[in-house]
Order: structure tokens, then sequence, then C-alpha cells
């Protein structure tokens, strides 16, 4: 069976600063769950942005769900990440002028391949009632507590039903009864849809859940791997 995510020879820097994220090999499993630990500045997030084709690479190839991302032009890579690759951000990545309810069904919005119909809206409906949000549908970002921001980039990413699912921190700014909330939706929904689940976390009391785990350290093998500077890691909006 051919992974959902197969990744060879890659080598990542930035522009500015001595960072490196070196990987020589990585292949994720279809109908997994796995987790990317280690310290902050490893390469973590750096790793989702490349999977997701956000970021590129300086060499190497990654594949996602069977298409190779890395020899994709921008607007390709854009369109690919929408449709097919939900996102859960560490900086949630709402929109401030637009309603919860409208963050939430934003990837229809935005991509043409994706018919926006009664099922999506009661389906965002219901995703939005299961973390405890639907009595702030008609809230603007603005006016919600950093959990509940949270929880709505939660349900945006799940909306699409999509076959992968990355998620940076998805429990990192909730408390102990919507953190399992939260991870029931993202668990329960990759198990119904046989669909793979990659998160980064530093939490370890939720390790368990995942059949996978990825500890960063191993890459500190693979050429020499330093941790980014304030600022560096990239992050962008679906």
């Amino acid at each position: 069976m051919n992974p959902v995510v197969a990744i060879e020879g890659l080598e990542f820097r930035y522009r500015e600063g001595d960072f490196r994220l070196g990987i020589p090999e990585l292949a994720i499993e279809r109908d997994t769950t796995a987790a990317f630990i280690g310290p902050s500045g490893s390469g973590k997030t750096t790793l989702l942005n490349l999977i997701a084709g956000i970021s590129l690479p300086r060499s190497g190839r990654v594949v996602t769900e069977g298409v190779e991302v890395t020899s994709l032009s921008d607007s390709e890579r854009r369109d690919f990440r929408i449709a097919r690759v939900g996102l859960v951000f560490q900086e949630f990545e709402l929109l401030e002028y637009l309603s919860v309810l409208d963050n939430i069904l934003l990837p229809y919005r935005i991509n043409a391949s994706l018919r926006l119909d009664r099922e999506v809206r009661d389906r965002a409906r219901d995703l939005a009632e299961r973390v405890d949000i639907m009595d702030k549908l008609d809230r603007y970002p603005g006016k919600l507590s950093q959990g509940e921001r949270q929880r709505v980039a939660v349900c945006r990413a799940v909306l699409t039903e999509p076959a992968l699912l990355l998620a940076d921190e998805p429990t990192g700014n909730l408390d102990p009864v919507n953190k399992w909330k939260v991870l029931d939706i993202l668990f329960d929904y990759a198990e119904r849809t046989d669909t793979t689940l990659v998160a980064v976390t530093h939490d370890q009391e939720i390790l368990d859940r995942f059949e996978r785990v990825v500890d960063f350290s191993q890459f500190h093998e693979y050429g020499e791997l330093r941790p980014a500077q304030h600022g560096e890691l990239v992050g962008a909006g679906p």
C-alpha cells in the first residue's frame, strides 16, 4: 500500500539564519494516526507545512496523497491543499471579518471544486455543536477566547472530509474538558473515514492515543539540525 506521505532526501533551510531540517526518508502509512514530538524549533511545524505544500524544500521530494507537491505550482498547491488536506494551524488563521460559521465554511467559498450546499451547512453546525460553540456561530473571532478559536479551526479542518488531517498543537489552547472533546472529533473522524491524522504536540498526556510517535531527535543524525530563530516558522491560511 502506498503511504499517504512519502519524503525522500528532504533538505529545508530558511533564507536567513542557520536552521536546517534534513530528512533522508520518512513515510506515513494510510489510515494511521501519528504524532510529531520534539523540542520547540526542531522543525515539526515546518514539516507539516512541507507536507501540505505551504513551503517548498531546497531539495528532495514530498509526495502527499499520491501527488508530488514539490512539483506543483503555487496555485496548484493551494487548490490541492484546500480540497484534500485538513489543516489546524497553531495560530488558527481565522479571518476576523467573517463570522464563526463563515470561517468554518471558508474552504467551500475559496475553492470552486467544493460545492457549498445544505448538507455542508448542516455538517458545519453539527461539528460546532459537538465542541460547544453552536451559540457562537454569529460571533466574530475577536469576541472568542483562545480555546473557542481553536475549536473553530478544528471544525473548519474536518468540514471538507479530507483524507489527510494535519494539526499543529490542536489542544494547546484548550482546557482539559475541551481538549478531549477536540481530540474525540479528530480521532473519531479519522477512524470513521479511514483518514490519516498527523499532529504536532508537546502534550505527553495524549500520546497514547496515537498509533505512531515520530521523535524529531532522530533527524539530528542527518546533517546538523539547529533550532529555528524566533518568528521563522512559516504559517499560512487554508
